[in-house]
């Protein structure tokens, strides 16, 4: 499990490579990630956009940007969390992941949350100790 804060925003990732889903021998690996959202502050908040920065095992970026979080933007009250789970698909058996979600204070404040920087690891990929 990851986790971070910002402004009073915890954002914690539980990733999970998704066997039946993958196939090594079509280069094709699959993870689901669960993301929880919790508004740990004394502001409603709205998360508005997303931001994602996927890296492969290879160095390649790809990011990931738009509205919300699959098809929601959703409020949190002082209190409150969000879950939702979305899934990766890489070429290769590892990587990572990190991002942003921009959300706006009930003052109208914009502030980017960090999503902490988490690790896809399959059983294919090869362990390196440095």
């Amino acid at each position: 499990m990851y986790s971070c804060v910002t402004r009073d925003i915890q954002i914690t990732v539980l990733p999970e490579f998704v066997p039946e889903r993958s196939d090594a021998d079509e280069a094709t690996y699959f993870w689901a990630y669960t993301v929880e959202i919790a508004n740990q502050g004394d502001m409603t908040v709205q998360l508005t956009a997303r931001h994602w920065k996927i890296t492969d095992a290879n160095g390649k970026l790809e990011e990931a940007q738009g509205p919300g979080v699959v098809g929601e933007q959703p409020v949190l009250k002082p209190g409150e969390t969000f879950r939702y789970t979305s899934g990766c698909p890489l070429t290769t058996p590892s990587g990572i992941m990190t991002g942003s979600y921009r959300m706006v204070t009930e003052k109208g404040d914009v502030f980017e949350a960090e999503i902490p920087v988490f690790s896809l690891d399959s059983p294919f990929a090869r362990r390196v100790l440095n």
